[in-house]
């Protein structure tokens, strides 16, 4: 009972957290350049496996489709098979896996190794909110970048499909890309793309929280950052399945 309440008071303060992050969020001074900073450490940062990942993602895609379309004699049918798989499922929940992976926990470490050593302490002292100077631009930075890393796994998980598909499995280009166009629809991209959005929100204020809330020096950052990336994974899943019930409900 006492780690169910335990846990049942973490997510009450987590909720907190949020909450003061967004309350925060609207009040002046707007710090810009710490935005632009922490997007290009979360976006640019993170483009390179993020796109890696979509391409090798796409090639296994075109690979299984064609496995099992084969059978049917629907081969033209894998084009679009990747493309609805990437925008509406695979593009939002890997990139957030990755941007946990890479700035989730970098997030929490830096955060978590400023409370050990009493600087966030230290900005209280001097009348500068921590949420408001160290949270917000976080927060926001990653709720804006995973639309874009979302965009950019999408277009190369499809290139890698259209490579495997095209000239490995021998598809001809047009049925592959007229079922793509035919089967894909905008409502999609907007699915996919909100569905980013979210899971930006919400790794960034695990991570932040989990490094806010470290104690006990070097080991408790390295606690705080593996909570971060547990929580923040087990999170994406359950809100992905979440918002796909609503969308299809």
């Amino acid at each position: 009972m006492g780690r169910i309440r335990a846990g049942f008071e973490d997510f009450g303060e987590q909720v907190l957290f949020a909450g003061e992050a967004l309350a925060w969020a609207f009040r002046p001074p707007f710090r810009f350049e710490l935005l632009l900073h922490q997007a290009a450490a979360i976006g640019v940062g993170s483009t390179f496996i993020v796109a890696v990942t979509g391409l090798f993602a796409g090639m296994v895609l075109a690979l299984q489709g064609n496995y099992a379309m084969r059978q049917f004699g629907a081969e033209g049918y894998v084009g679009g098979f990747v493309a609805i798989s990437l925008v509406r499922e695979l593009g939002p929940v890997f990139t957030a896996l990755m941007v946990t992976g890479r700035s989730g926990s970098a997030i929490t470490t830096e955060l978590g190794t400023m409370r050990v050593t009493e600087q966030v302490d230290a900005m209280e002292s001097m009348a500068v909110n921590p949420i408001h100077y160290l949270v917000v631009p976080r927060v926001l930075a990653a709720t804006l970048m995973m639309p874009v890393l979302d965009v950019v796994f999408t277009a190369t998980g499809y290139l890698g499909g259209y490579l495997i598909g095209v000239y490995v499995s021998g598809i001809a280009p047009g049925p592959f890309l007229d079922h793509t166009r035919s089967m894909l629809e905008v409502g999609d991209l907007e699915h996919g793309l909100s569905k980013a959005l979210v899971f930006g929100a919400v790794v960034s204020l695990i991570a932040t929280y989990r490094g806010f809330r470290a104690t006990g020096g070097a080991r408790g950052v390295g606690e705080a950052t593996t909570r971060a990336v547990v929580w923040s994974s087990v999170a994406i899943l359950v809100v992905d399945y979440l918002l796909t019930f609503i969308s299809i409900g």
